[in-house]
């Protein structure tokens, strides 16, 4: 029998539209737990965990919240509150799965319980701005998001369809049964971009034929992030870092940063590492109308439509390489960095439009010459794609895990 699906909104605004989805999924044969975290209001309906029990668990009460007519603190501690609800629901063996639905302020609650659970825990967030950029409520966690088309106000001919949909997709995702292998691999990760796809894939070819299993991550900032959040979990036995280009983008103010901790994890986490320079040659933006105009007169190169890439230049490619040193210095297990002496992408070779030589030594000198004592640095004479490279960053990953 499948754990419950844990119902989670404010009952005292949408309390009708939750009962509609609860009563759908409970016609499926699912347990239902839901959780009120409304405040204003009483209930529509009777929860199975009140809203003060919410807001207790976020250290204060329904009636203290009411008093004080502070929004910001009510949704903090509901939020809050929620998290731990959820929490130990989920400890207790009674959450399947979480589903909610709700405008921003709504959404912003429940995605903070839900971005507790782990990854693979089903999560669907049926929302107002699940059309837009959703990564401050997403986070590195895999949490559904549904847009609701109207708004999550009264039951009419659309809502009911969309809600129908939505209760049909959390119930069907806590039906779902998956049984993982006996004999699970150790998990390495890895960081890819289109311009060192080549690379990535001939390693993960390589560290597969030596038993292990490697999750690629697409170096987009929340690629970066959600990589990450797996190392500091403890899930990944190693991490195959070559492609840190999110750096340029934090450095250039460009569309695909995943902040200024990048690297951090692995060297936190102890865990064998190999960090290469890869994709720093170019920061990411939209559309080439959406570069910011301090940019315009710099190496741009239209990768598509809708993606522009700039080609970083010696100052900033001293900063990332100030960033991938202090956080190989952080390191509390064995690392290693690799820097490719014809190019850190497909851009960035020989004859190529990135090719920039004097800015790729600028972050190759910066990162040796901060470098504490004891930790490794491989010049290979070839591109980041060619296999030559590839094939050493996997040899000095294997040795670094081997002892």
């Amino acid at each position: 029998m499948p754990k419950p699906v844990v119902i989670v909104g404010a009952l005292d605004t949408k309390g009708p539209e939750y009962q509609f989805v609860r009563d759908l999924i409970r016609e499926r044969g699912l347990e239902t737990i839901v959780v009120d975290f409304g405040v204003v209001g009483e209930p529509s309906f009777t929860p199975d965990i009140s809203n003060d029990e919410v807001a207790r668990a976020g250290g204060s009460s329904i009636a203290e919240l009411r008093e004080k007519q502070d929004k910001t603190f009510a949704m903090r501690t509901m939020a809050n509150g929620l998290a731990k609800v959820v929490t130990d629901l989920y400890e207790q063996g009674r959450l399947g799965g979480i589903f909610a639905m709700a405008g921003s302020g709504g959404t912003s609650v429940a995605t903070t319980a839900m971005r507790e659970l782990p990854v693979g825990v089903p999560k669907l967030m049926l929302s107002t701005v699940a059309g837009g950029d959703v990564a401050a409520y997403v986070g590195a966690k895999d949490i559904t998001m549904m847009p609701s088309i109207v708004d999550v106000a009264g039951l009419n001919s659309i809502s009911r369809q969309i809600y129908a949909n939505a209760a049909g997709a959390i119930a069907g995702m806590v039906e779902q049964e998956y049984e993982a292998p006996a004999e699970e691999k150790p998990l390495i990760t890895a960081s890819m971009f289109g311009n060192t796809t080549q690379a990535v894939n001939h390693a993960r070819e390589l560290l597969e034929a030596q038993g292990y299993e490697v999750l690629v991550f697409h170096s987009t900032g929340t690629g970066g992030r959600t990589m990450e959040s797996l190392i500091e979990a403890g899930f990944i036995t190693a991490s195959f870092d070559l492609t840190t280009t999110e750096l340029a983008d934090y450095v250039c103010g460009g569309v695909l940063s995943a902040g200024p901790d990048r690297l951090k994890p692995a060297a936190r986490a102890g865990i064998p590492t190999i960090i290469v320079p890869g994709c720093v040659d170019m920061a990411n933006f939209w559309g080439i109308d959406t570069v910011p105009e301090k940019y315009r007169d710099r190496n741009l190169y239209e990768w598509n439509p809708n993606v522009t890439l700039m080609r970083t230049n010696v100052e900033e490619n001293r900063q990332m390489g100030e960033m991938i040193a202090a956080a190989a210095n952080e390191s509390k297990g064995p690392v290693a960095i690799l820097l490719p002496l014809k190019g850190v992408s497909q851009l960035d070779s020989p004859g190529g439009p990135f090719w920039d030589p004097e800015a790729d030594q600028a972050c190759y000198d910066t990162i040796k010459n901060n470098l504490r004592e004891g930790i490794p640095v491989y010049e290979v004479d070839a591109n980041i794609n060619d296999p030559e490279f590839s094939s050493k960053c996997v040899e000095v990953l294997l040795e670094l895990m081997q002892g």
